[in-house]
């Protein structure tokens, strides 16, 4: 018989577990995002110098090597990547390494949109990184930083070879702010403000090496590209769009926002405090994990478990040994349960991922929080589990 321990009296302060987007940053308010910007044109004087601070904060918080350019770009972390897909593959062979739902759409789009020629996949099971062995030194390399929907991250660069010929595009959505990434062995780099930052969506952030700019200047695909993927004019890289003039309009609100999120970072301490907070939670859920038969982590191995997306499987034999169908609805039922409490919110796992929960813990969320949300969710487990015995 299950036993059900007693219905926890403390909520966390903020339910927000979600993945993205992310529970704000805290002391939020609206109020902080008062700016001369709004109403204003994007190419105005007022409005483009908060795009080119956005721009240069970005660069001296993540302390990057000297020439890289970033942008503000249209469609989020995906038009971040999906335009570099397009505008700088097909010249080299091409290595596409993927183990959760977002990495295979590079894949997608690599083989069935692009259908690049000599392009070689390698896929790892969720939970499982691939063998990044098969690299090959002279192909270039699409490849996600920290799996969002598996909860595993890249724990080990070395297989990143050095070579001027070719370029590493990395998507690092929920990575950058919370682990430590190499960038001088990465060419292009993404991300979205609605991550660890806690920001608001649809703008995509890209930084590129001086290796990125020499191909785009380099090679001129034979493909059309459309307006939001075309970063050169007459052959040369377009600097204003690395100086805050946007391909097209942004939003000057979720700008400011931004601003704010980069102010909050430096006041804990920039990427260094940032990434102490994802830790801590990250060490909280392990303590549970390890005082808790009927929950376990979706990635086995320590090393390479994400501190932001954390992913679970439901390890109770009663639930395991159920189809996959009834397991999702067990797990929804836990789910639904928490958020009619107001406990927690959207925190099952991705709809292509193997059933179980998805907790997340950057830096936004406070680990006061992740440690009150713990009993409810073994409260939840049991009252849940009661049912299924029930029946």
């Amino acid at each position: 018989m299950t036993m059900i321990p007693a219905k926890p009296d403390v909520r966390p302060a903020c339910p927000h577990f979600s993945s993205g987007p992310t529970a704000k940053r805290p002391g939020f308010s609206l109020d902080q995002l008062a700016t001369t910007a709004f109403g204003r044109s994007h190419r105005a004087k007022d409005a483009k110098a908060k795009l080119a601070e956005a721009i240069e904060r970005t660069k001296q918080i993540l302390n990057l090597p000297d020439g890289y350019r970033v942008a503000i770009v249209p469609a989020s972390d995906t038009g971040a990547v999906e335009m570099c897909m397009w505008s700088m593959l097909g010249c080299k062979p091409v290595d596409i390494f993927a183990w959760e739902s977002f990495g295979k759409d590079w894949v997608t789009d690599a083989q069935k949109q692009l259908k690049l020629e000599n392009c070689e996949i390698h896929v790892g099971d969720y939970g499982i990184l691939p063998d990044f062995s098969k690299a090959r030194d002279d192909a270039d390399i699409v490849f996600t930083w920290n799996g969002t929907t598996s909860g595993v991250r890249v724990d080990d660069h070395s297989w990143i070879k050095p070579n001027a010929d070719r370029v590493v595009i990395c998507d690092a959505t929920s990575a950058v702010f919370a682990q430590d990434i190499p960038f001088e062995k990465l060419d292009v780099i993404t991300y979205s403000w609605q991550k660890v930052l806690g920001g608001e969506a649809a703008h995509g952030m890209l930084i590129l090496s001086p290796n990125a700019v020499k191909r785009l200047e380099s090679y001129t695909p034979d493909r059309p590209l459309p307006k939001l993927f075309r970063m050169t004019k007459g052959g040369k890289l377009n600097e204003g769009i690395f100086e805050g003039a946007t391909i097209n309009t942004p939003s000057m609100l979720c700008v400011e926002d931004y601003l704010k999120a980069l102010d909050w970072a430096d006041s804990i301490g920039g990427t260094a405090g940032l990434k102490a907070r994802s830790d801590k939670s990250l060490k909280i859920l392990e303590d549970w994990v390890a005082r808790t038969d009927w929950i376990d982590f979706l990635c086995a191995d320590k090393t390479t478990r994400s501190n932001t997306g954390v992913t679970f499987k439901v390890a109770d034999p009663r639930v395991a040994k159920l189809s996959n169908e009834d397991q999702e609805a067990f797990v929804k039922k836990l789910v639904t349960l928490l958020e009619k409490d107001g406990v927690a919110y959207d925190f099952n796992s991705y709809r292509d991922a193997p059933p179980g929960l998805r907790i997340w813990v950057g830096s936004t969320v406070e680990p006061s929080d992740v440690e009150k949300l713990t009993p409810w969710l073994d409260w939840a487990f049991a009252t849940v589990a009661a049912e299924l015995q029930d029946a």
